[in-house]
Formats: structure tokens, C-alpha cells, sequence
């Protein structure tokens, strides 16, 4: 079993403060955005076979699902201590969550069970969908609703098609998507004939719920989600590139891999042809308190990933030159995407490129117990923000006011 000393040691040298080392993961059918700031040469460093790095994983608990060449510790998180050697985030959890998430935390959900992502493409990928708890049960996963928030400071380039094509238009009927499916190996089925695309707004975002049909577009996404990496696509070409049958299955029980009705019927079909798509599902940031009192304190925080009890996430800005105590519920995962400061006296900074392998200062993690006591951030700078993206896993009661029912 994992040494739970090692984590208690790693908590007290950091104050609550635990670095991680960046998570990168590949996928076979992508071509990367090229805006993760990982250097040019490392884009393929798994390999060509294995695809490009379009996906950079943070504070992961989650091996990713990239089929049988998936690396051991693929899409896991390293802790790395003030002092000693690096250990997987999971091992840490299991050995010793209380003291990352608290005991009550451990006690309710077991784990992290949170799962969150940049997400880089140059163009779009194929119209898939992710199983819901019910479907995904059958094959040993977890459903996954996910969230997306398109960080200002990752998109000054918007790549080759800044849209993503979510849900379906309202009057498509169960018969059409057949019909696509029977087309599978005709090149382009056509579903996206029968979608809706939306234009994506840098410092807007969107909830995607499972069963709900969506191809992202090419903006960088931060993706609060699930800790599952279940999925099927629904699209049979994309941008010219075939999309096997393999990857609408992969998360399906083998007697139902030809049975239309049953993928059909893993969609959640009221939330796709939902008239009020938009309004239903797009989020726009929330401030945590009223913006002029945040900022003569020398800070503003706000919303961005919210709705929902499984996850919720902030954007946290902190004014040139000022040094804020900033409090919170719940133990989370950050990623800073400006600037550079301390934060409970764990330096940090945003780096202009990175190595494949290589340690950097943007990503962190925060026990409960010292998020509920108030983190210090300072930054330094007399002309730039710092700008952190926080993740928090299930049952965040600081968002419990912002749930909905959808």
C-alpha cells in the first residue's frame, strides 16, 4: 500500500499547496491546436501511432482509455513535493483523501471523481455523445456530463472552425439518425445535416449533459467533467478523416455493436432536439460577490462551470500588485493562465513553452483544509493580472446556490 506518511509530508512542506506535474494525452483522430504551449518538437512525443497531443489533463486521478497502446500511468497526475519523489495523485487519494479532500468528502464520494482538461484542436472532431450512468454502468464506467469554458488568454488564435455543432435541430426524428448510421461506411454519414452549430465565445462556456450529442470546435476548452473517459462518436468523417466504427462502440457491450436501436437509444433525445438549447445550456460567468467590492479588495472571482452538483469551477483574478486571502469550501485543482505570484507561499508562474516532461509552476492543488482556512495570492506585477482557473470536485457547497434543474 502507498505510504500515507509521504502525503502527510507533502502537505505539511507545501501548507496545503501540492505542485503537480502537466499531464499530456494524445488522441489517434486529432490534429493538435498547437496552443498548450508544449514545444513544436514534442507534439507526437507518444509516438506518430499513438497521434498528436491535443489534451493536457490536470489534477487527474483518471487513466485515460486511448486503447490497448495506453501508457501505465497515461492521463494520471504527479504530485511533486518540496521535498522527496513524485507520486501519482491517484495513490495519494486512496491512501490518504482525507487529508487532500477531507474526511466527510472521502466518506460521501469515495475519491477526487473529477476530471478536468484543456482541450486544443485545430478544427473540429467527429459529433459524439457520452454515456449516461445507466449505459455506461454495463461496460464498468461512469456517465459523463462535462462542462466547457474557453479561456481568454489560450484563444487569441481561433484555429479552423471556431463552432461546435450541439444537440440536434429541433423536428429530427429517430429514423434520420438511422439512417446516418446505415451510411457509416459511405464517408460522411450527413448527421451534422441535422445539428446546430453555435459560434464559441472566448469567456463564455457550456454544460453538455450525457446523451447529448456535440462536435467541439476549435477554440482551447477548459473542461471541468466527470472522471470518465467513456464516449461515442456519431460522425463517420470529419475534415476528410474516417472515423472507424470501432470509436461509436468502444464503450458498448459487444451483441449491441450492431444494433442501431440500442446506440440510437443511448441519446438522451428530449435534451437534443430541446428548442431552448442555447438558453438551456450555455453559462455565462457568474460573479461570487459583487464586482466592485471583489475589486476594491483587489481581486475578482467569478463562475464559470456551475449548474450541476457534480463539479463547478472559478475564474480568479488578482489586480496587479495586491495580495488577496481568498477562501473556499472545497479542496480543488488550479491552473494559472497569467502571470505569476505565490499562492500560499508556493511559487508560480505561466510558462511561454513547455517540454514534454518537463516540471513547470501553473498547476497546483489546494487541500480542503487549506482552501477553508483562505489561501494567500499575491501577485507581484505591476501592470499584469494573475488570472487561475479552479476545479472543484462533487458536492462543492459554495455552488450549491447556483444548482439548477435542468
Amino acid at each position: 500500500m502507498f505510504d500515507r506518511a509521504k502525503v502527510q509530508e507533502a502537505v505539511n512542506a507545501g501548507s496545503g499547496v501540492l505542485r503537480l506535474e502537466p499531464t499530456w494525452v494524445p488522441r489517434s483522430f486529432m490534429i493538435p491546436g498547437r496552443r498548450l504551449k508544449l514545444h513544436p518538437d514534442d507534439l507526437y512525443a507518444f509516438g506518430g501511432h499513438r497521434g498528436g497531443i491535443n489534451e493536457r489533463w490536470f489534477s487527474s486521478t483518471t487513466k485515460a482509455s486511448n486503447g490497448p497502446a495506453t501508457t501505465p500511468d497515461e492521463g494520471l497526475s504527479y504530485v511533486h513535493p518540496a521535498a522527496g519523489t513524485r507520486f501519482l495523485l491517484k495513490d495519494a487519494v486512496e491512501a490518504a483523501g482525507d487529508l487532500l479532500l477531507g474526511a466527510d468528502v472521502m466518506e460521501r464520494e469515495g475519491g477526487w471523481n473529477l476530471l478536468c482538461k484543456f482541450f486544443d484542436n485545430m478544427g473540429p472532431i467527429p459529433h459524439h455523445m457520452h454515456q449516461s450512468d445507466e449505459f455506461a454502468s454495463k461496460v464498468g464506467f461512469k456517465g459523463k456530463p462535462e462542462a466547457y469554458y474557453f479561456p481568454p488568454q489560450y484563444n487569441q488564435l481561433f484555429n479552423n472552425f471556431p463552432h461546435t455543432y450541439m444537440g440536434l435541430e429541433p423536428g429530427t426524428t429517430k429514423d434520420d439518425i438511422r439512417r446516418c448510421l446505415e451510411r457509416w461506411n459511405q464517408g460522411d454519414n450527413g448527421i451534422t445535416f441535422h445539428a446546430r452549430a453555435y459560434r464559441l465565445e472566448p469567456g463564455s462556456g457550456w454544460q453538455i449533459d450525457p446523451g447529448i450529442l456535440h462536435a467541439p470546435g476549435s477554440l482551447v476548452t477548459y473542461e471541468p467533467q466527470v472522471n470518465s473517459d467513456v464516449f461515442a462518436m456519431f460522425q463517420s468523417e470529419v475534415e476528410g478523416r474516417i472515423v472507424p466504427w470501432d470509436l461509436l462502440v468502444k464503450d458498448v457491450l459487444p451483441e449491441y455493436h450492431h444494433d442501431l436501436d440500442y446506440l440510437i437509444s443511448m441519446l438522451d433525445w428530449e435534451a437534443n432536439v430541446n428548442p431552448e438549447f442555447g438558453a438551456t445550456n450555455k453559462r455565462h460567468p457568474v460573479p461570487v460577490s459583487p464586482v466592485a467590492e471583489m475589486e476594491e479588495a483587489g481581486y475578482r472571482e467569478m463562475w464559470v462551470t456551475y449548474g450541476g452538483g457534480y463539479y463547478s469551477a472559478k475564474e480568479l483574478t488578482v489586480l496587479p500588485g495586491r495580495t488577496v486571502t481568498i477562501k473556499d469550501a472545497a479542496a480543488y485543482g488550479l491552473i494559472v493562465t497569467q502571470g505569476y505570484g505565490t499562492l500560499g507561499g508556493t511559487p508560480f508562474s505561466t510558462p511561454s513553452m513547455i517540454r514534454f516532461g518537463q516540471l513547470t509552476e501553473d498547476e497546483l492543488f489546494v487541500t480542503a483544509a487549506a482552501a477553508q482556512e483562505g489561501v494567500k495570492v499575491t501577485n507581484p506585477s505591476t501592470t499584469d493580472p494573475v488570472v487561475i482557473l479552479k476545479h472543484f470536485g462533487p458536492g462543492n457547497p459554495d455552488a450549491e446556490p447556483l444548482r439548477r434543474d435542468l
